[in-house]
């Protein structure tokens, strides 16, 4: 028996309710049970039907009432999962390692510094580099405030002042991440272990607010940074800064969807959209 399926209970023959209802009556529990968590791809219908003996329209049924209340979304082609609020915090690392799974693999960044991006980059390209990942296609593309300005943060703190030495810190922790990611995906694609390997970096001087993750253009993840005040050290000695705090940044998750009452799918429109427009305009290659 499936993994999935482990849990889920036999129809009661002496319950004179419908075997849909019944069904989605066990999934509903075992959602708010958390056995399957925000974002999880539920059983194929093929699977509950066997499971269930019953027919899959019973089993479409089922999973169109848990849609109608809003507990999950179903992608064609792709199946049901539980549906991730967007007010609710979700983790990004387990969807980036099933997004490894695909042929294709595009992931769109724009942030402050890729810190966060590499480390969760790391496991799968390291399954990459050990034949247990096989993605045909890898495109990265990381979008990143220009440290060689004068941006709103970091700044130094209390009064917000632009200091040269700051910038160079953050500029120093921007290069290595992105560096290494680059680094990474191009040893990928000269080894031959990934078809089309790339990755690109374009830097802006608008400033980092947020950060944005667009997985293969169908999920989204975007959190606010908050700006805290804390102590770096510049040239061995402590400086108070104010900055953007990515690793205590919540992030949010939409996905693409085919419930029409659902909005997901616009904002990972506009998200796109927005990347796309800073992408082509105001953004530039690495900065000598």
């Amino acid at each position: 028996m499936s993994t999935q399926l482990e849990g889920l209970g036999a129809l009661n023959p002496d319950d004179g309710r419908p075997a849909s209802q019944q069904i989605a009556n066990v999934l509903r529990a075992a959602i708010r049970g958390g056995s399957y968590g925000p974002g999880e791809r539920l059983p194929t219908q093929s699977e509950l039907a066997d499971h269930y003996g019953v027919a899959r329209e019973t089993v479409k049924a089922a999973l169109r009432t848990l849609r109608d209340e809003r507990l999950i979304v179903t992608r064609q082609g792709s199946g049901a999962f539980v549906r991730a609020q967007s007010e609710r915090p979700v983790g990004l690392r387990p969807h980036v390692e099933d997004l490894f799974t695909s042929d294709v693999v595009t992931i769109d960044f724009a942030g402050l510094s890729a810190e966060t991006l590499h480390g969760i980059l790391a496991e799968p390209l390291d399954k990459i580099r050990a034949g247990q990942l096989t993605p045909r296609s890898l495109v990265v593309r990381m979008l990143l405030p220009d440290m060689t300005q004068p941006t709103a943060l970091p700044t130094l703190a209390p009064d917000g002042t632009d200091d040269p030495g700051v910038r160079q810190r953050m500029n120093r922790i921007v290069r290595r991440h992105t560096e290494a990611i680059a680094d990474t995906i191009a040893e990928l694609g000269a080894l031959g272990l990934v078809k089309e390997a790339r990755s690109e970096v374009r830097f802006h001087r608008a400033g980092a607010m947020f950060k944005l993750y667009i997985l293969n253009g169908e999920e989204v993840f975007f959190g606010f940074y908050p700006v805290m005040q804390h102590a770096v050290a510049i040239k061995g000695e402590q400086v108070a800064i104010f900055d953007a705090m990515g690793k205590d940044a919540t992030l949010m998750h939409f996905l693409a969807t085919d419930d029409p009452t659902a909005t997901d799918p616009t904002f990972i429109e506009q998200a796109r959209n927005w990347f796309e427009s800073v992408w082509a305009t105001i953004a530039h290659e690495v900065p000598e």
